[in-house]
């Protein structure tokens, strides 16, 4: 399962979210994801995920920008 899909699914089921309205380039406040709801996120995915985001993670708007940004800190945490 790719990281997208992976996170596509925890956004179903962390947030009730459709996966069928889960679009990759959409910004995630278009999902109703207030400041709390992202930063909880944030942790759900570190835990999942097993990687730990920098303090304030930049540029990461979308699902497939975060998709990235794990992908990335997968590999140098594995480094």
């Amino acid at each position: 399962m790719s990281t997208i899909e992976q996170l596509t699914q925890l956004l179903h089921d962390k947030f009730d979210i459709d996966k069928s309205s889960l679009q990759p380039d959409l910004p995630l406040p278009e999902y109703g994801l207030d400041s709390l709801a992202l930063a909880e996120l944030l942790f759900t995915i570190e835990e999942e995920f097993d990687i730990k985001f920098p303090d304030r993670p930049e540029n990461i708007n979308t699902l497939r920008e975060l998709s990235t940004a794990i992908d990335d800190l997968r590999l140098s945490q594995q480094a």
